[in-house]
């Protein structure tokens, strides 16, 4: 049976169900997330006599950026090249965008351990953007503390690339506008950090250690009520001071001496 790949319909849902439940241990976000891609569009599943086994989305972020997110195969057909099949779908899609001058880059972000998916982008001429440290930490690690909300400006973000969750965009007054509507802010001890609504993926907004000290608490009390454990996205440059981010009680998923987040770009104009 030849695949086909179209793009996502609601009644597609079970399937997409099915794949989450067998991707990372069940934690994929896949499921929670299907209904709001639906809507969003640019939401692709590869289909096999009527049976969906793979997706892929394609999400426009500021600075005219298409964002490559939600690669999966359904463990029961990898192998076999639909991974690249879909990968060759959206960067051809992406191309389109270009043309029609609504996009002039693709990009994404991915483990430093996904060697087939970087591999795969390194031949189609995709280049490491920049890289981030992923940490995780536990909530019952810490005694929570309540943060105040808080009011995001453009002096907060101090990085070129601001990270909220698994996307990344740029510094930009468009980038701006997109935080405000996809980011929960706090604030605590006159420290700012950001988290997408209703994740568990933190993003400081001040680096030092002293800066994280106070903010892990308050980050914990955000958490508590969403999953045991949670996250936080850093710059590369919190390599240099790993021993003491350890101290405060983070932990890596897997042992590693270089930034374990990796974004990717492929210019297309």
């Amino acid at each position: 049976m030849k695949p086909i790949i179209r793009e996502a319909k609601p009644e597609d849902k079970p399937f997409i169900e099915e794949i989450a439940r067998l991707t990372w241990g069940g934690e994929d976000y896949l499921a929670r997330v299907f209904d709001s891609w639906v809507r969003d569009g640019n939401f692709y599943v590869l289909e096999i006599g009527g049976k969906v086994i793979g997706t892929a989305k394609l999400t426009l972020l500021p600075k005219r950026v298409g964002w490559m997110e939600g690669l999966r195969v359904h463990p029961d057909y990898r192998g076999r090249g639909f991974g690249r099949m879909l990968h060759n779908f959206i960067v051809q899609r992406g191309k389109e965008l270009a043309e029609e001058g609504r996009i002039e880059a693709l990009e994404f972000a991915t483990y430093f351990l996904n060697r087939e998916s970087i591999a795969m982008a390194k031949r189609d001429g995709f280049k490491v953007l920049i890289r981030f440290l992923s940490l995780a930490a536990k909530v019952m690690d810490f005694e929570p503390a309540e943060p105040e909300p808080a009011e995001l400006t453009m002096e907060d973000l101090n990085l070129g690339i601001i990270p909220l969750g698994w996307k990344f965009v740029h510094r930009s007054e468009e980038a701006l506008e997109w935080l405000r509507k996809k980011a929960e802010v706090y604030e605590i001890a006159g420290f700012k950090f950001l988290v997408e609504k209703g994740r568990t993926t933190f993003t400081p907004l001040s680096f030092g250690l002293g800066c994280i000290k106070a903010m892990l608490p308050a980050m914990a009390w955000v958490a508590k009520e969403r999953d045991e454990v949670f996250e936080l996205m850093l710059p590369a440059s919190m390599m240099e001071v790993l021993p003491g981010l350890k101290g405060l009680g983070l932990s890596l998923w897997d042992e590693t001496d270089e930034p374990n987040v990796l974004v990717f770009r492929k210019d297309l104009t």
